[in-house]
């Protein structure tokens, strides 16, 4: 078995240096069933070592492929990683703020997003309950991730059906996300250009608050996005939550590719001005060339190396998180995946499956 060799060992401060890494070397892991021994974790961001997501998503796979976990405790600068089996189907809930008291950082969505192709090559059907932060910025949101991640995904033949049980607004939020995991083999998609725009979708997400912010926020959109009248569609949904919040995300699906961007309400902060913020930046992805925006990239990445066939598409922005992320999984395995382009600047993404 891989897990017999010796552990392959990273350093994790190497490039992007963060979560992402982190999260990109234990799938890698799980796939190849190669051990692997992370150093220096999170070591490029201001505060290193193991994050309580960090820990969630590293016990929540361990789970799935039998790993044994060494050094995964909070704060900790390195972790081996050794899974015992191919990854099999989860059924179980986890919370991100088990691992400490008080106000606990945690996105649920990228642990989620992470476990995706891991989930849908078991060969059976998944179904995992997780707590932590639903809604933020910067940083995978559930509306952005069930409108835009997941139909992309879907586009790649993964199947993933989620339900936002409560939202978990900003830092330390304490939201509720139940996903099931169908079962699913990846097909490549060939989406060097994006044709026409099918459908921009607004979603404005509440909770605690009265039903005229939500409604101004739908006038808002309407008004601001006329000129897309044919293809525009505005919903507003009411969620549960342990305290008052406000999101808004828009979503643009053409024929071949997505965007989304996203905004969070604020104290004092007009729900007209969170809709203007997150249509300023869709305005500028759409106002590109790129078939997905930069978040979407790195997410389409892993699938596409278990597909059935090749990947290409065209990203806004070439990223750190990226360039790292590809770094990453050509020390697993020789793989053809080739990004054309300089950081910061727009790329064109090829994979080819072994």
């Amino acid at each position: 078995m891989r897990s017999e060799l010796a552990p392959l060992v990273l350093n994790g401060s190497y490039g992007e240096g963060g979560a992402a890494s982190f999260r990109t070397a234990l799938t890698m892991s799980a796939f190849t069933e190669r051990s692997v021994r992370i150093h220096s974790i999170r070591g490029a961001k201001r505060k290193p070592g193991l994050w309580p997501e960090d820990l969630t998503f590293a016990r929540m796979l361990g789970h799935s492929c039998g790993a044994k976990l060494i050094g995964d405790e909070l704060g900790s600068n390195e972790l081996t990683f050794s899974p015992k089996h191919w990854p099999r189907a989860l059924h179980a809930k986890f919370d991100i703020a088990e691992h400490e008291q008080g106000t606990v950082p945690g996105n649920a969505l990228v642990i989620l997003e992470s476990l995706l192709p891991v989930l849908a090559r078991t060969g059976k059907y998944s179904k995992v309950t997780l707590l932590g932060e639903t809604h933020n910025l910067n940083t995978l949101s559930f509306d952005a991730w069930e409108r835009s991640s997941l139909v992309a995904h879907r586009r790649q033949g993964i199947y993933v059906y989620p339900q936002l049980v409560a939202a978990g607004y900003g830092f330390g939020g304490r939201g509720e996300v139940v996903v099931e995991f169908e079962p699913s083999l990846p097909s490549g998609v060939d989406w060097r250009t994006r044709g026409e725009l099918q459908h921009l979708t607004v979603v404005l997400t509440t909770s605690e608050l009265a039903d005229s912010v939500a409604a101004r926020g739908v006038q808002a959109a309407e008004d601001l996005m006329r000129d897309y009248r044919s293809v525009l569609s505005v919903e507003s949904q009411p969620v549960r939550s342990r305290s008052p919040g406000a999101f808004v995300t828009i979503i643009a699906e053409f024929e071949r590719g997505f965007g989304s961007s996203t905004a969070m309400g604020a104290r004092g902060v007009r729900m007209e001005s969170v809709v203007e913020q997150a249509w300023a930046g869709l305005q500028s992805w759409m106002a590109s060339e790129a078939t997905v925006d930069p978040y979407l990239a790195d997410q389409l990445v892993i699938p596409a190396l278990l597909a059935t066939g090749p990947t290409t598409f065209k990203t806004s922005q070439i990223t750190s998180r990226l360039l790292t992320q590809a770094w990453i999984i050509k020390q697993f395995m020789p793989i053809h995946l080739t990004i054309l382009g300089q950081e910061g600047g727009p790329g064109v993404v090829s994979i080819e499956p072994g």
